[in-house]
């Protein structure tokens, strides 16, 4: 089962990867681990994405759709897997199908978490991250010890109230409209009341997948 999960700036979604994951014992694959398995290995688009990042450009979607199609091609994710983040825009939506034809496989559901806009700015003005691991908390200050590596947690720039909106507002231009692009080409889509304890969301998730 091939997993696209979707969802605003803060709606929970690096939070409901693995807690989705280990239900479903399934691998997460997010777009930042390709690039960074994909540097490490250094395959031919892992160094071509290297380049884009080391000059400070983004990555063009043929690469990271690229580095997708060789990463899925490895035994882990025979059986599927969650992606997290790997869509935002519909030319990336068209592009991760025609990757996902070429290895005979296509997406069965789209889980998209749904959140109001104005408690995603509350939920992301409390959050704070490891420097180290990137992992998120909320309602734990600044300087606290990452409870994964030990690493300081910060806040990221773009998590003041200003920035959301404006994170926001691109998410409502460019990003939302892909889900009625997977709705048009009748994929499964289910909507998901993000909003509540973390395990509720999860049951709500793995509901609507038939879990």
């Amino acid at each position: 089962m091939i997993i696209v999960l979707f969802g605003k700036p803060g709606a929970g979604k690096g939070t409901q990867a693995p807690l989705l994951a280990k239900s479903l014992e399934l691998p997460t694959l997010a777009t930042g681990d390709v690039l960074r398995n994909a540097k490490r290995a250094g395959t031919k688009l892992g160094l071509e994405a290297k380049g884009f990042m080391d000059r400070g450009e983004l990555v063009p979607d043929s690469v990271i759709l690229g580095i997708i199609g060789e990463e899925l091609a490895q035994p882990q994710y025979a059986r599927g897997v969650i992606l997290d983040g790997a869509v935002h825009t519909v030319p990336q939506a068209e592009g991760l199908q025609r990757v996902l034809e070429t290895h005979g496989r296509k997406v069965d559901a789209v889980l998209a978490l749904d959140i109001d806009n104005e408690e995603i700015v509350r939920r992301l003005s409390e959050r704070t991250v490891c420097e180290n691991c990137q992992t998120p908390y909320t309602g734990r200050p600044v300087g606290s010890i990452c409870d994964k590596c030990g690493g300081k947690l910060v806040r990221r720039k773009d998590d003041d109230p200003e920035a959301i909106r404006t994170r926001l507002r691109v998410y409502d231009q460019e990003t939302a409209p892909v889900l009625d692009w997977y709705k048009g080409h009748g994929d499964k889509v289910a909507v998901i009341d993000a909003v509540g304890l973390i395990d509720d969301v999860t049951a709500r998730a793995l509901s609507a997948l038939g879990a």
